[in-house]
């Protein structure tokens, strides 16, 4: 059987712009300044910056490794590295698994980011509307079967045109446009944020250092945020890995994957809570967050309907960006290994996705199980997978290879500690906390 001709990056920004924005999605927005706040301020950033440089930078190096050694995509990986049938395999397959999983959930959300956007432009936002109404809405759509179906029907059909363009066409245009957008929006929001009278205690929640609020508990929240923040373990940085090209160096690259994403997720922390703390609000976790609280500000906002478009343009494009790293991973899965065209594989395997999704509207339950497989059990497991593998599976000469020639190079042992034993520690307790046993 005749592979199909493997695609490439057609830049090293094109690379980083991409895998930045699989990592940056709905939780930088709405979860990390929560837990920010809620964890000792300041000193929690500095544990989760702790947590990034022991966890998520040697993770995030090692899984792109793995992809642009291998050229092959997270099943792929393991059979040409480890032999075909080594159960190594298995933590591809996961990976794969866990895209299916989350795909179809993660775009029931964003469609209602897509909703919620359609109402900005329907004058929802105006002065003169109350927070009730805000209320109202957010139920009707989260309790309207058919109306979620729709708003995620659009968000996958936006996912599967792009991936569909292929990885230069498509994934790497398509993210040089959304990143640098989403960045601009992002920096006007704080602009904006910081205008308002209630900036200096938004800033103060975030920030200020609160040593009494920190816990042991707060340390496994850190561990955790940066663990999914990063899209550790669901295959989407190893098949974006796969398709660098030999000269490209990883660790440099990876790098500026991670400061982005959490300079994101910071930067996030000072739209939201100076906006909140401005008109009195309490700072809520999860989706009540983004879609009440926050838009009950909007309408208190003189020209609210612009600063809500503008909120939810910056969600979708974060939505979006990490939606079509995992139906890449799908998608690169049956291309390499079934020989499906790319045309076929992305319609048909977004079609499966929309199905499942359709399911989770209509059963919360279903959605809840969904989320917890893939949080509790499938990333948890394929990131210490992608750990050990790395640091004791994997010819260390091919890691140290990719070190040699780049300002990361004296770092090496380190990060070769890391994977070997440090990461995989920290990606247990993870892993135990997430179920229920701290």
């Amino acid at each position: 059987m005749n592979r199909i001709a493997r695609s490439h990056w057609g830049s090293r920004i094109g690379f980083i712009l991409a895998a930045a924005g699989s990592a940056v999605g709905l939780g930088n927005i709405w979860r990390f300044p929560y837990i920010t706040g809620e964890n000792g301020g300041s000193i929690f950033i500095v544990v989760y910056l702790l947590c990034i440089a022991l966890l998520g930078l040697p993770i995030i190096i090692a899984e792109v490794m793995l992809g642009k050694v291998s050229q092959r995509n997270p099943v792929g990986a393991f059979q040409k590295l480890a032999g075909k049938h080594s159960l190594w395999q298995l933590a591809g397959f996961m990976g794969v698994l866990a895209a299916f999983v989350i795909l179809p959930f993660y775009s029931v959300v964003a469609g209602w980011c897509l909703g919620f956007l359609c109402k900005t432009i329907t004058g929802v936002f105006e002065p003169g509307h109350g927070m009730h109404e805000i209320i109202s809405i957010f139920s009707k759509m989260t309790a309207s079967p058919l109306q979620q179906s729709i708003f995620l029907g659009l968000f996958l059909i936006m996912t599967v045109s792009i991936v569909l363009s292929g990885v230069r066409k498509g994934l790497q245009r398509w993210t040089e446009i959304m990143m640098p957008a989403l960045l601009l929006i992002l920096f006007g929001l704080v602009i904006y944020g910081m205008t308002l009278p209630g900036a200096q205690k938004g800033l103060q929640f975030l920030l200020s250092p609160e040593p009494t609020k920190l816990t042991a508990q707060s340390v496994l929240a850190a561990m955790g945020q940066c663990f999914f923040s990063l899209s550790l373990g669901m295959g989407a940085m190893l098949t974006y890995g796969s398709y660098l090209q030999a000269k490209d160096r990883v660790s440099n690259s990876s790098f500026w994957v991670v400061f982005m994403d959490t300079g994101i997720a910071l930067l996030a922390g000072l739209i939201v809570f100076p906006i909140v703390f401005s008109f009195g609000l309490e700072p809520a976790q999860g989706p009540g967050l983004v879609f009440v609280t926050l838009p009950a500000a909007f309408l208190q906002m003189p020209g609210g309907t612009w600063i809500a478009f503008a909120f939810f343009v910056l969600l979708l494009f974060a939505a979006l960006t990490s939606a079509i790293s995992l139906l890449e991973v799908i998608t690169a899965y049956f291309i390499d290994e079934h020989n499906i065209p790319r045309s076929l594989a992305a319609i048909m395997f977004g079609f499966i996705c929309f199905i499942i999704g359709v399911g989770c509207t209509y059963n919360g339950g279903y959605f809840d199980f969904l989320d917890k497989l893939s949080s509790n059990y499938l990333l948890p497991i394929g990131a210490l997978c992608i750990s050990l593998f790395v640091g004791w599976k994997l010819d260390k000469k091919l890691s140290k290879d990719d070190f040699t020639g780049t300002g990361y190079v004296k770092l090496f042992s380190l990060w070769f500690w890391c994977v070997r034993v440090i990461a995989p520690v920290l990606v247990i307790l993870v892993f135990l906390n997430a179920l229920g046993l701290f």
